[in-house]
């Protein structure tokens, strides 16, 4: 099954036709969204069963790990150790792992977590931390896609039992390729994040709002589909997260994807205009 959503779900207005939405508005028309709450803090299990009780049965969850696991902060700051912030985090998060409501965990590494023998061993570390749920990979930098060494970041999350996200950006010499090799049978998970060169390395002025300022066109979500349904063949489960938000693109390129792989959601919430 291949399952198109977005980063969050309150700030979609051309899908719902609110400039703030709630999750079950947002379930009436996509049946997967990213959640990136708990990578700026840890979040308590009432919100989780809050969110668990907007959804239909068959929506599911892109959960984004806490920062302090993917060295985005220190988590020395909040936790004694590695082992209390992971205990933190999965009973946290324990009622959507067991509703079966959790489509993956995500680890979004930063560009500056390179393809090194300590970060493989880090990488190994996690899975061990996680040794039964589904994760997802994300690698920022190019080394680990570098010829020579691609093979063997792929050999690697075959081994851990990871799915390496398989990333659209913007092209540059340090950023990664959009490689669609299936690492873990079970999931495969895309995330586009535009392809918007002029701002993706500029850290100048409000940055953040424009870094994933891009609107995909028919040409493009076209080949991105063509990609997408060849992970589909060998996964047994597939998402697929537009995060090209800046400028309100990512909703309407989730629906435009939609038509193309003449996806027919069953289940969703009943939206507004099905109830009249």
């Amino acid at each position: 099954m291949i399952r198109i959503g977005l980063t969050s779900f309150n700030e979609h207005s051309s899908l719902t036709g609110k400039k703030t939405s709630s999750l079950y508005e947002y379930a009436g028309y996509l049946p997967l969204v990213e959640l990136d709450t708990n990578y700026y803090g840890i979040t308590s299990k009432s919100s989780v069963e809050n969110w668990l009780a907007q959804v239909p049965e068959e929506f599911r969850f892109v959960v984004k790990l806490y920062a302090g696991f993917t060295g985005q902060s220190k988590w020395q700051d909040s936790y004694p150790s590695m082992a209390a912030m992971q205990e933190h985090f999965l009973e946290t998060l324990q009622p959507m792992i067991e509703s079966g409501k959790l489509f993956c965990f995500l680890a979004q590494f930063p560009a500056q977590f390179k393809c090194t023998k300590k970060n493989v061993g880090y990488l190994e570390t996690l899975r061990e931390l996680f040794p039964d749920l589904p994760m997802a990979i994300e690698l920022r930098d190019y080394s680990w896609y570098a010829k020579g060494f691609l093979e063997k970041t792929q050999q690697l999350m075959r081994k851990l039992n990871f799915s390496l996200v398989m990333v659209d950006e913007p092209q540059l010499p340090d950023t990664v390729p959009l490689d669609n090799t299936v690492t873990n049978k079970s999931f495969s998970l895309f995330r586009f994040h535009g392809r918007n060169q002029a701002y993706w390395n500029d850290r100048t002025g409000d940055w953040r709002k424009k870094r994933t300022l891009y609107r995909y066109n028919e040409a493009e979500l076209k080949v991105l589909g063509e990609k997408i349904q060849q992970a589909a063949n060998d996964s047994d489960q597939v998402g697929v997260i537009f995060n090209n938000n800046s400028g309100g693109d990512a909703a309407d390129n989730a629906m435009q994807l939609k038509k193309i792989l003449q996806l027919d959601y069953e289940g969703l919430n009943p939206s507004q205009i099905d109830l009249f």
